[in-house]
């Protein structure tokens, strides 16, 4: 399912943050640097549970480091780089999409989608970016459930069909009960997870 390409494809900036170095620009506090770095460790090590060869985990590495590179960068700022289709998105969902405009060119087109729509969920990701979307979830620093995301890790990746729709489900029931109105993207992406 993955458009894999090989770390020769990547640009500079992507392979040293397979290596953990986050771009200067980097809008990332100590705390959301652990965040990124324990994501990060799970992409590792489910790209290595699946097999996968070390270009697509090096991949995987600069897709889990760079997908929140520039969460902590005010929405004001985030707002005009990002495409017009997502400028209403509330502040804190920005900086997929930046990150995604900054990084192109250094990234190939699946793993800016996946950093794009971390927060959103596509029916558009690969394995890539389903990985992306649960790992950002399930890492153990969330304090969300965490008996519940810890079985859910256990399960990975060779149940990611299944962990996937539970994800789905749990945090699209947490926008509804908010009163919140799902996006078109979370929307199909849900669709798509429970036909899955």
């Amino acid at each position: 399912m993955s458009n894999a390409a090989s770390t020769t494809e990547l640009g500079p900036l992507a392979r040293a943050a397979a290596r953990g170095e986050l771009p200067e620009w980097a809008c990332a506090s100590e705390k959301r640097r652990a965040h990124i770095g324990r994501v990060a460790a799970l992409m590792g090590e489910w790209a290595d549970a699946l097999g996968l060869p070390a270009d697509e985990r090096t991949r995987w590495l600069a897709t889990g480091w760079l997908h929140d590179v520039l969460r902590e960068c005010p929405p004001d700022e985030l707002r005009p780089l990002v495409p017009e289709a997502f400028r209403s998105l509330p502040g804190k969902l920005l900086h997929g999409p930046a990150a995604a405009e900054r990084l192109a060119g250094d990234a190939d087109p699946e793993m800016l989608d996946a950093i794009r729509y971390h927060t959103l969920g596509s029916p558009r990701f690969g394995t890539l970016g389903r990985a992306l979307y649960l790992a950002d979830f399930l890492e153990p620093g969330r304090r969300y459930e965490p008996e519940w995301t810890a079985s859910l890790r256990v399960r990975m990746p060779g149940e990611m069909d299944e962990v996937l729709r539970e994800v789905v489900r749990a945090r699209v029931g947490h926008v509804k009960e908010s009163g919140s109105t799902l996006h078109p993207e979370t929307q199909a992406f849900h669709e798509q997870a429970e036909g899955a």
